[in-house]
């Protein structure tokens, strides 16, 4: 396979720390947390009544009043944060782009629950009548592709990816992929998730793999620390506009971040545990920096997946120490301030990466504490590390084994 060089020529965000990806990474790199209260659906009832809630955000103004009515939340999300990208990348399609050399990947690790949940509820109490004919096109997965594509006129290879938490991150993977075939000089890609609907979050308390600090919200989110009690759920996208060197340079775009290589393994563990050696973890990053065609001792930073779990982190842990020996990049877990987006953290995370590089910034650890022993990293605490930061890379790793691993580098 030809190794294009691919570029990252426009990131988009919805995100309970903020849309405007620099402003985003501003309160990210100064310890803010996203994590409040759950105000906007009813939870009282629930263990758990705390994530990263979008207070403000507004389906009407960001896509249009008849649009988001047809769309389940995790759509509305991937809309938004896909058209903010373009914009981003100063492109147009069928201007600056040609339609069919255009694509899209944009992922959901659950699809359209908050839509099920409402109209399976609206079924039980009234019948038929009150299932809404628009229910199958609002709770599949691939909705949120199938939509940018029929508003941008785009006719290039288009798909969707369902791979849990590495969701995202298996998206761009093959954005990347298909550019460097030669299937499309531009690649829309990313994901998009809404899992804050009652059934999801009573699911997950339930399994007891959520924080239940609801008198703390903004301490509750804690990678890598002693105290850590499960992850905390949010909402929202992220999205990144890839493009061939070779397109990007002929419209004078400016990058903002290079994307180099991708990876990803299986652990064939367990349907939620991850391997406790990490065996699956490190064949990812090996895989990744292998395709980036660069050395463990390259990389100045990685984003770590470590959502806040006892297992998880710790066999990340053991992977990173795998790949990389004594010599250990600097290290941040950004769930301490996002909270877990599921399969859209992976997306959310590959922005960070890409803007990591673009201004020689690894955002803290939130909330890191005391470091488990067991989680011995380099790790990033209290304040913002400026330090050259060539090499970035994103793990993100999924309920059933699935692990992913993105490189990315300064532009």
């Amino acid at each position: 396979m030809t190794r294009t060089p691919v570029m990252v020529t426009g990131v988009g965000l919805v995100n309970a720390l903020g849309d405007d990806p620099d402003v985003f990474f501003e309160r990210l790199c100064a310890g803010e947390s996203a994590v409040t209260a759950i105000e906007h659906r009813d939870v009282s009832a629930l263990p758990v009544r705390i994530g990263a809630e979008l207070k403000a955000f507004d389906p009407e103004k960001a896509i249009g009043a008849r649009e988001a009515r047809l769309m389940d939340p995790f759509t509305q999300y991937g809309i938004a944060a896909a058209e903010d990208a373009l914009r981003d990348a100063g492109l147009v399609v069928g201007q600056n782009v040609a339609p069919d050399r255009v694509g899209a990947v944009i992922g959901c690790g659950i699809g359209g629950a908050t839509t099920l949940e409402r109209e399976a509820a609206a079924f039980a109490l009234e019948g038929i009548d009150e299932v809404s004919p628009y229910l199958m096109t609002q709770v599949l997965t691939n909705m949120a592709t199938a939509h940018l594509a029929i508003r941008h006129g785009i006719t290039g290879p288009t798909m969707a990816i369902a791979n849990a938490c590495a969701t995202g991150a298996n998206a761009i993977g093959e954005g990347l992929r298909t550019i460097q075939r030669g299937d499309a000089d531009v690649m829309v890609c990313g994901a998009a998730e809404a899992p804050l609907y009652p059934l999801g979050i009573a699911a997950f308390a339930k399994a007891r793999a959520l924080s239940r600090r609801n008198e703390e919200p903004a301490r509750a989110s804690r990678p890598f620390d002693s105290g850590r009690d499960g992850f905390v759920l949010g909402e929202g996208g992220g999205i990144v506009v890839l493009e061939s060197l070779a397109h990007a340079s002929a419209r004078g775009a400016r990058p903002r971040s290079v994307l180099l290589g991708y990876g990803a393994s299986t652990d064939a563990h367990h349907v939620t545990m991850p391997d406790p050696e990490g065996r699956g973890a490190a064949a990812s990053m090996r895989r990744a920096l292998a395709d980036a065609g660069i050395a463990p001792a390259d990389v100045d930073y990685v984003n770590a997946h470590a959502t806040g779990t006892k297992l998880g982190d710790i066999s990340e842990a053991r992977a990173m120490r795998e790949v990389f020996g004594a010599g250990q990049p600097a290290c941040s877990a950004t769930k301490g301030s996002t909270a877990h987006l599921l399969g859209a953290s992976a997306a959310v995370e590959a922005v960070i990466c890409a803007l990591s590089t673009q201004t020689d910034l690894v955002p803290p650890t939130r909330n890191l504490d005391r470091p488990d022993p067991q989680c011995d990293l380099n790790h990033v605490r209290d304040q913002a590390l400026s330090r050259p930061t060539r090499v970035a890379i994103s793990n993100s790793f999924g309920f059933g084994g699935h692990n992913a691993t993105l490189v990315l580098a300064k532009a």
